[in-house]
């Protein structure tokens, strides 16, 4: 049985449209009237139904947001961006497809639930022929900015829902999506949703603009305003042309004014402006442009095409060429990833360990939510607790008069990439254990809990267990992080090595002017080489030769030190007894003796991380009581 209300609605909808002609007022806009009798005669809806949208299921909504790759990836910072404009009043963020398939959402998780019952959730589908009147489908269909307002939606299900949305285009005025701000309550009248609407819009401009940039780089682009100040900021018009003058992409401003101006679109921008001034501007000053259809100028700033010799596609290796024990690494996380699971990565310093646990939130369900990383070992210790947890205002003498969220709240949804996790002070650790059994988060200074929901992604150079040994580590965390444990190899271990030097001089050559190759001596360098620094090392290396190289091949000499220096494809074996000699190794068994072997203590007193400690005692072989060679 419908509710009081759904039946009030019902019997609206059904009055309206029975007598919109003889009505004096209308109780909804035009445009939500015509997509009333479209839902009703056409699609044939139930204006009492309660069922909320239908839903893809993962792998279709995996196609999808594939197929609209770059649109994603250009949208998502706005996107962002919108959310934290408007997410204190309780409202939340989708960019759906052409088809009106949300394929990027964002939401607070305070109100995360009451949004995803209202049906306001990834995946969710806003075709007019499935769900009738609502914001998405008017935008799909009049391909303009709308207001769906609480009882102008045709069906009951979405009578509550007030949704503000606007379309955006390719530079060919082809539909590209629609971008919606929608909350589940809000004030009655629908003017109180003007500047909401307001908002949309520009941020809809603002991902038209990028992605019209993003897709002509080899063009002439010009950028005009009818205001100077305008310009750069918010141009009003958009052309793009190639170097014949034939005209190749418009904003859809451009093109509305074109075709008001002309009745048509030009086919070359002489046909829109005087080819001497656009001579005159190809230096990208200012300039003023009297075009042929009137006779108000406009002020514009005139870009010369970005070429390049090479591609600057970022290339990833296949898993053919990965090395096995990296690959089936990866293929099992990725099987564990959803199953809530805390992930331990352990491996060298500089073998990966972060670009591992980016991939696999990326792989995961909670690809659309944030991912927070902290290095433990390169915060004080005395910041790590506030930057963790968070504060609120007066929490301590100099803290933000506004408080500040910490890095646990920030991952509320998301994964939480704690680095180098061993260097963790023990105080810590329990109250990281907390949260993770209890899911709730006490920011410093607060007299009430908040809950969070996170994946924790933890890594660390060091051996845990002997941490633990050791009393430096808590047991009962170690067991707790380890739900699956994956141990990365070392680059000098690594069978893709060549796959990887190929990859990475590709990727820092791409900024230079011309395509750099590897000379044979070169990479028998870099091949033969046992890369203490690992993936790290190797990517500066590159970085440094890439910059020092004023030819197309790159020789041992542009390889920077030890490499070159040794003619070696490696270093030298170093003698024990010169290492047992060694001052900077005596240097450091003083000061730890002078601070009873205690790691805090000596890194502190040497002015350097804990985690640079352990590098140093391991470099020199130094054996620490209480555990194996660190």
């Amino acid at each position: 049985m419908l509710s009081v209300h759904s039946k009030a609605h019902v019997d609206c909808v059904s009055r309206v449209l029975k007598n919109a002609a003889h009505l004096p007022q209308l109780p909804v806009p035009d445009l939500i009237l015509d997509s009333w009798r479209r839902s009703m005669e056409q699609h044939h809806l139930d204006p009492g139904s309660l069922q909320g949208p239908r839903i893809l299921s993962h792998n279709v909504l995996q196609e999808c947001r594939e197929r609209s790759e770059l649109f994603l990836r250009i949208a998502s910072e706005e996107v962002a961006r919108l959310h934290g404009r408007v997410r204190d009043a309780d409202y939340c963020v989708l960019l759906t497809d052409a088809q009106g398939q949300t394929i990027d959402y964002r939401v607070e998780s305070t109100i995360r639930n009451d949004c995803q019952k209202a049906g306001l959730y990834l995946g969710t589908c806003w075709s007019e022929g499935e769900e009738g009147t609502c914001g998405v489908a008017a935008v799909l269909t009049a391909r303009t900015p709308v207001t769906v307002h609480k009882r102008d939606h045709f069906r009951a299900a979405f009578i509550g829902l007030t949704c503000s949305a606007a379309p955006v285009f390719d530079p060919q005025g082809e539909l590209l999506g629609v971008l919606d701000v929608s909350a589940v309550r809000s004030p009655d009248e629908r003017r109180s949703q003007h500047l909401i609407r307001q908002m949309v819009v520009q941020s809809a401009r603002e991902i038209e603009q990028a992605f019209f940039m993003n897709s002509v780089q080899g063009f002439w682009v010009l950028r005009a305003h009818r205001s100077p100040g305008y310009v750069d900021s918010q141009p009003d018009y958009l052309l793009a042309w190639d170097d014949d003058g034939r005209l190749q992409a418009l904003n859809p401003a451009a093109r509305q004014w074109l075709l008001h101006s002309f009745g048509r679109l030009p086919e070359h921008v002489g046909q829109v402006f005087d080819q001497a001034l656009l001579q005159a501007a190809r230096d990208e000053s200012l300039c003023l442009l009297h075009h042929h259809a009137g006779t108000q100028a406009l002020h514009g700033r005139l870009s010369a095409p970005r070429r390049s010799n090479h591609s600057r596609q970022r290339l990833v290796l296949s898993p053919a060429e990965l090395d096995p024990r990296l690959a089936e690494s990866l293929r099992l996380a990725v099987r564990v990833k959803d199953r809530n699971l805390p992930v331990l990565i352990q491996g060298e310093t500089g073998s990966g360990k972060e670009v591992f646990a980016r991939q696999l939130h990326q792989a995961s369900q909670r690809r659309e939510q944030p991912f927070v990383a902290i290095n433990c070992a390169a915060i004080p210790e005395s910041l790590i607790e506030s930057e963790l947890f968070g504060y609120v205002a007066g929490a301590f003498t100099g803290a933000s008069h506004k408080g500040m969220p910490g890095l646990l709240q920030q991952a509320d949804g998301g994964t939480l990439f704690l680095d180098e996790i061993g260097d963790m002070p023990l105080a810590l650790q329990t109250r990281l254990l907390r949260v993770l059994a209890e899911g709730e988060v006490a920011p410093l200074g607060a007299s009430r809990r908040k809950a969070v929901d996170l994946q924790v992604i933890c890594a660390s150079h060091r051996d845990l267990e002997s941490l633990v040994a050791a009393g430096e580590f808590r047991e009962d965390l170690y067991f707790r992080l380890g739900g699956a444990r994956f141990q990365l190899p070392p680059l000098r271990e690594r069978s893709d090595r060549l796959a990887l030097i190929n990859r990475i001089l590709a990727e820092e050559s791409s900024h230079c002017d011309t395509t750099l190759q590897l000379g044979s001596a070169a990479l028998e360098c870099l091949l033969g080489y046992r890369w203490p620094g690992n993936v790290r090392q190797l990517r500066h290396v590159l970085r440094y030769a890439c910059a020092v190289c004023e030819g197309p091949l790159i020789q041992p000499g542009h390889l920077p030190e030890p490499l070159h220096s040794q003619g070696l494809p490696g270093p030298a074996p170093e003698d024990p007894r010169e290492l047992e000699a060694s001052p900077q190794r005596q240097a450091l068994i003083d000061a730890l003796i002078r601070h009873r072997w205690k790691p805090s203590a000596t890194a502190q007193a040497l002015g350097i991380s804990r985690a640079t400690l352990y590098r140093r005692v391991h470099q020199h072989g130094i054996e620490m009581p209480g555990r194996s060679p660190a």
